[in-house]
């Protein structure tokens, strides 16, 4: 495999109150073509800035952003729309219309892209169908559960047949039964399109669920970064230590007998 997303010295920094607060600072990252691969960090990391910098959302200080050899940080605004047909994004809150249809939602992005109605049609049946939502397509989202609600979100990232998806905390709203479905469908969707995924969470287990390879950010820098085995097992930061700890707690005798909180 080859690098598909390669970020080099990465910067980003707001003015709260007229007051810095640099909340990248100096990100390198490499991800691999057609892996899914995992970034975790608690609150505050800076986790959701960096995804919102790689699809241009926010506009970064300074650095580079190559996605499939592409400089994202150079394109004209007319190049980034185009751009961004090659790239999808799941969101936490799932980022649904409420007025539109299940249909209606997943066409969204074929719809303002141009995308003929007969193909449109053909398109989301299919993708409908990928994520168990054949009966769900004249639906509105207040009729969904927080499942099937996310099954939308990926249908529509997906519909437009993209090489690259940001999951920027896409299980955090979701029970564990849940969760392990919605990563399940990830993993066939990387498996069967080759899109290459980059997840970013706070959850342990979705990492080492999903996930061959990691990193690490915290205090806005990539701390450590390599196989998930490898950090779990032997972490050479705070925050990968924090999370193996938790992970070990969790994984106690005690803890799974309900005596250990």
């Amino acid at each position: 495999m080859s690098a598909y997303l390669q970020i080099k010295d990465l910067h980003k920094t707001f003015y709260p109150h007229g007051q810095p607060l640099k909340v990248l600072d100096g990100i390198d990252l490499d991800v691999e073509k057609g892996e899914i691969f995992g970034i975790i960090g608690f609150s505050g990391a800076g986790k959701s800035t960096l995804a919102c910098c790689i699809n241009r959302l926010e506009k970064a200080d300074s650095g580079t952003i190559e996605l499939g050899g592409t400089d994202i940080l150079s394109l004209s605004k007319d190049q980034l729309l185009k751009q961004r047909h090659k790239m999808g994004m799941i969101f936490q809150n799932f980022n649904l219309f409420d007025s539109m249809t299940v249909y209606q939602n997943i066409a969204y992005p074929l719809e303002i892209s141009g995308v003929p109605p007969k193909e449109i049609k053909q398109r989301v049946s299919e993708t409908a169908e990928l994520v168990g939502l054949t009966e769900k397509l004249k639906a509105h989202p207040g009729a969904l559960s927080g499942g099937q609600k996310q099954r939308v979100g990926i249908a529509r990232a997906i519909v437009t047949k993209p090489d690259f998806i940001i999951s920027d905390e896409a299980t955090s709203a979701l029970d564990p039964q849940t969760t392990i479905q919605i990563l399940d469908l990830l993993k066939e969707i990387n498996q069967k399109y080759g899109i290459t995924i980059l997840m970013i969470t706070h959850e342990l287990d979705a990492i080492r669920y999903t996930c061959n390879r990691m990193a690490v950010l915290e205090g806005g820098k990539i701390t450590e970064s390599g196989l998930v085995r490898d950090i779990f097992e032997n972490p050479h930061s705070k925050t990968g230590e924090l999370f193996a700890k938790v992970f070990m707690l969790f994984q106690s005798p005690e803890f799974t007998k309900g005596e250990g909180i």
